[in-house]
């Protein structure tokens, strides 16, 4: 009996072809459904800011100059006569007080030219002595029809020749006593010495525009500054008024504060040029902060407002409107809103109009917003349900279509695979059957 050969089940090529043009299009089917499903609408993200409420307070108006330190008094002490200098009696750097000895010029000279002014005067004096005796002889001469009239008379003016020439005498004397006062030289006023200008052993001379030495006034001391003509309205009458301005001082880099003061004096007239006005202020300077001619920072308090609307100035913008606010809108967007602004202390902004005590601005992140923008404050959290509800559609149908291709995926594989499968297990049988 022959044994039949089994042959090659044709079904089970046929089953694996379907199978796999099944999973083609499935493929294709699950890539056309991500491709043509619609995205979840997203709404635009809200910009995190920080955001400030308009306050009401008070606010220094000020006004802020370059100044110089101008002394009360400079003087150059210079010789009043000609002489060799013997002696100096300051030393450089000292305080000298008004009267104080500073140096000494040879004074022997105007001293002998004294002498002789003295001997002058007393040789005129007699004269004058005999003259007014023989007055009164030629005077009792005259009564009795003695003597000449003329005689008489050229005795009187010999009288006041001589009396004028004994008050030349005290004169001369008199300047003689002058320059020797002079040749003793005494500070002028009181300040400070600089350096010394002219060593003893030289010879100095009135025309000397040198000087022996310059004493400055440095306690008190002043401060020069000027202010635009757009100021000096307010500044006036405050001074009209009676009220004191104070005045402070600072460093040339503004990092510290100098001394206090107050404004004493304005210029009497404008400079056309700059269209400024001088003014001056006084300061006691007992430590000796200022030194004369340095350069300072001035600020002059000129007024305080009161209940001023105040931002900080951060939330101050300004660009093709103007000037200009972030104001923040009861659905959390913001609108630009157009302001005038007052003075400012750097940390805060007066607005005089445009806002209100209570009205929210935005003073960081201005730099991504615009009209319109949506906004989320920095103290403010994001609604922890707002992510996962946008994120639950998406989830879902991300699941529902893995599922729907498991489910049919195991339908195909299990209707390719089940014909196929029964002539391999029925081949046995049949072999053993024949």
């Amino acid at each position: 009996m022959s044994e039949t050969v089994p042959q090659p089940p044709k079904r089970s090529r046929r089953g694996l072809i379907i199978f796999a043009a099944i999973v083609l299009a499935l493929i294709a089917l699950v890539a056309l459904h991500l491709l043509t499903r619609k995205k979840p609408a997203r709404e635009n993200a809200a910009i995190v800011v920080t955001v400030a409420k308009a306050t009401l307070g008070s606010m220094p108006v000020t006004l802020s100059e370059l100044g110089t330190v101008t002394p009360t008094a400079t003087v150059t002490v210079l010789p009043q006569l000609s002489g060799y200098l013997t002696e100096v009696g300051y030393h450089e750097g000292d305080e000298v007080q008004k009267g104080q000895f500073l140096a000494q010029i040879d004074p022997r000279q105007y001293q002998i030219s004294k002498q002789q002014a003295e001997a002058t005067l007393a040789k005129d004096r007699a004269s004058l002595a005999q003259a007014r005796s023989d007055l009164e002889r030629y005077t009792q001469l005259n009564e009795r029809k003695s003597i000449a009239q003329q005689t008489f008379t050229d005795q009187q003016f010999l009288v006041q020749q001589d009396e004028a020439a004994v008050k030349s005498d005290i004169a001369n004397i008199a300047q003689f006593d002058l320059d020797l006062a002079y040749c003793r030289i005494t500070a002028p006023v009181a300040g400070k010495v600089g350096l010394r200008l002219v060593d003893p052993g030289n010879y100095v001379t009135a025309s000397s525009t040198t000087g022996i030495v310059v004493i400055t006034t440095i306690k008190p001391t002043t401060v020069q500054f000027t202010v635009p003509q757009d100021s000096l309205a307010s500044i006036v009458q405050r001074m009209s008024s009676g009220a004191k301005l104070p005045v402070v001082a600072y460093s040339s880099d503004n990092s510290h504060e100098i001394a206090t003061g107050t404004l004493y004096a304005l210029s009497n007239q404008m400079a056309t040029a700059t269209g400024t006005v001088t003014l001056r202020a006084t300061f006691p300077n007992d430590d000796e902060a200022l030194f004369p001619n340095e350069f300072v920072n001035v600020k002059l308090l000129v007024d305080t407002m009161q209940n001023a609307v105040l931002v900080p100035t951060a939330a101050v913008q300004t660009g093709a409107p103007g000037d200009f606010v972030y104001l923040v809108n009861p659905n959390n967007t913001v609108s630009v809103h157009k302001v005038k602004l007052g003075p400012s202390d750097g940390k805060n902004t007066v607005i005089l109009s445009g806002l209100s005590a209570g009205n929210q601005v935005v003073t960081d992140g201005t730099d991504r917003l615009n009209d319109g923008a949506a906004i989320r404050p920095a103290s403010a959290k994001a609604p922890a349900g707002a992510s996962g509800a946008a994120a639950k559609p998406a989830a879902a149908s991300g699941a529902a279509s893995q599922h729907a291709f498991q489910h049919i995926f195991q339908r195909v594989f299990h209707h390719a695979s089940g014909p196929a499968s029964q002539p391999a297990a029925a081949a046995p049988s049949a072999a053993a059957s024949s």
